[in-house]
């Protein structure tokens, strides 16, 4: 266990198109000794999610092509990822927003910039309720 996180088998797949958050969360993330599945689109980011069924789905929201809310909406209504819970990270920060992405069906919010603290625990807060 590092940092109360159980890491043994402990996958997060993150679904993010700028390199530079990608690389943030990645490394954010591998210092607490979690695995890491990448995509930089939706639709990638589905089929990983469906094939290797992470423990929790960092899910940015203007994405190309599909945005994450309607990215949301498809895991959350297929048999195989319902389960898998979803943290939006995101700049969308106007007044309903929030609202908007967690009706969509992610089971949390994080604005963009994000502070390390809030990302970390919250993440250890999905990865707590796995055990």
């Amino acid at each position: 266990m590092k940092g109360g996180v159980r890491v043994k088998d402990t996958t997060v797949l993150i679904i993010e198109d700028n390199m530079v958050n990608l690389k943030l969360v990645r490394g954010i993330l591998r210092r607490l000794g979690i695995k890491t599945l990448e995509a930089t689109d939706a639709e990638t980011g589905i089929v990983i999610a469906r094939e290797r069924k992470p423990d929790l789905i960092i899910m940015d929201i203007e994405l190309p092509n599909m945005d994450g809310i309607k990215a949301t909406k498809i895991l959350k209504n297929d048999e195989v990822t319902r389960h898998i819970p979803i943290v939006a990270v995101t700049a969308f920060a106007m007044n309903g927003d929030r609202e908007t992405i967690l009706a969509a069906g992610c089971d949390e919010y994080i604005s963009k910039p994000f502070k390390l603290k809030e990302f970390t625990e919250t993440v250890k807060k999905f990865l707590d309720r796995k055990d």
